[in-house]
């Protein structure tokens, strides 16, 4: 290269870059958050997509999904439903009140605490599940195809922990405006 001359691209040697590494980061963090906007977004049109195919809402397949996946035979309790989904426990009942009245749930006191809701899947809920669950494979495996086991680990882990800590400013805020 020529004295004078200059390169498309390169910048002169001990230079700082025209936009500081800070700036870089909060330009990934925001285009990360966006990212998980978009993702939410399609997964609520897929969760749309589910419930339509069994009747039911997008909150009650979401219901349906954490008993389906948590049941050991024994049911779920309402509290629990409510955490894994961030929910209000006033919501699980009063939609668990409407699957069961649709045939897809059955809701039971504990045995060990009667103030305590089990709640489980009928035969024909897991019958209808079962049908959609080839059409699910195929779309997760879509979804995954071109990751590996350890690239879905590591990236499940390290989105749990910003999950974990957005939950934990979602709840210094809600304490800040009080």
């Amino acid at each position: 290269m020529t004295a004078g001359r200059k390169v498309a691209g390169a910048r002169p040697v001990g230079r700082t870059p025209t936009r500081p590494v800070r700036d870089r980061a909060d330009k990934d963090i925001h285009d990360f958050t966006w990212d998980m906007v978009a993702i939410n977004n399609s997964l609520e049109d897929i969760r749309r997509a589910w419930a339509e195919a069994l009747g039911v809402s997008g909150p009650q397949w979401l219901i349906l999904m954490a008993i389906s996946e948590s049941d050991d035979d024994q049911g779920i309790s309402v509290g629990e439903v409510s955490e894994k989904l961030q929910v209000n426990p006033t919501f699980v009942t009063a939609q668990s009140k409407s699957l069961e009245s649709a045939g897809l749930l059955n809701r039971s006191p504990s045995p060990t605490d009667a103030r305590i809701v089990l709640m489980s899947l009928t035969d024909r809920a897991r019958k209808e599940i079962e049908k959609l669950s080839v059409r699910r494979k195929i779309l997760n495996d879509s979804v995954f195809a071109d990751m590996s086991e350890r690239t879905l680990k590591e990236t499940k882990e390290a989105i749990a922990s910003v999950r974990r800590r957005v939950e934990e400013a979602a709840l210094q805020l809600r304490l800040v405006r009080r």
